[in-house]
């Protein structure tokens, strides 16, 4: 029986949705990064970063090479990295976008006058 798509995609972005699967991706944008570099920029254990490159090497997402003991990885294709150019123009729109209504709430706040006794509601306890 063949996944629908959607529950590929759903799949794909699951398998992306790991903090340090996110920052190799970023780190392999720029060309391919031997497994060293990669320890020293992420500081995690090599074991929990072995774990991570390997579910992405399965996806087929990034690659690897050897050279002697250099282990190197790179992206399997340019489309991950637009990807995370997408992603990053998302989220600079959302957060754009809170920014905004923060800035309006807090221009809201400043500009509305203090609440006195007779405008604060009442609390009281056990009333239904």
């Amino acid at each position: 029986m063949q996944v629908p798509l959607y529950q590929a995609k759903a799949e794909f972005f699951r398998m992306l949705g790991h903090p340090t699967r996110i920052r190799v991706l970023e780190l392999l944008q720029h060309g391919p990064v031997p497994v060293r570099d990669l320890l020293a920029d992420i500081e995690i254990e090599p074991s929990s970063l072995s774990q991570q490159l390997a579910v992405l090497r399965r996806a087929g997402i990034v690659v690897s090479t050897r050279e002697g003991s250099t282990v190197t990885y790179a992206l399997a294709g340019g489309d991950v990295a637009e990807l995370l150019r997408a992603a990053r123009r998302i989220l600079t729109e959302l957060l754009a976008g809170r920014n905004q209504l923060l800035a309006e709430l807090q221009q809201t706040d400043t500009s509305a006058p203090p609440a006195t006794a007779a405008h604060r509601p009442s609390v009281e306890t056990g009333a239904r």
